[in-house]
């Protein structure tokens, strides 16, 4: 699955401690604030929040593009220590419009 994990620490020290965790699950930086991984398991996944969970304090915000979950875009978001995750699906009604 494809993950891309973008930052927005409230502090130096949690900058450093979520640049540490994505790099140690093989997260390759792509630009300040943006981590990507094309090679994420889904089992993974959920070990790669609880450590994210771990080293973040109440003003992180952390958000995961994560695709493909179910066949569709998933966003998780952790804002004030709170996980939450929106399923983006194609528009009803067959192919999106170009």
């Amino acid at each position: 699955m494809f993950v891309s994990v973008m930052l927005d620490p409230g502090g130096e020290e949690s900058a450093r401690l979520l640049a540490d965790t994505l790099a140690t699950w093989g997260f390759d930086k792509v630009q300040r604030a943006c981590w990507e991984s094309a090679s994420v398991a889904e089992s993974s996944l959920v070990q790669i929040k609880q450590e994210i969970d771990r080293v973040t304090d109440y003003y992180d915000t952390v958000r995961l593009y994560q695709f493909p979950v179910d066949g569709v875009l998933a966003i998780t978001v952790l804002s004030k220590k709170r996980w939450k995750r929106i399923l983006v699906r194609p528009p009803a009604g067959g192919k999106p419009k170009r």
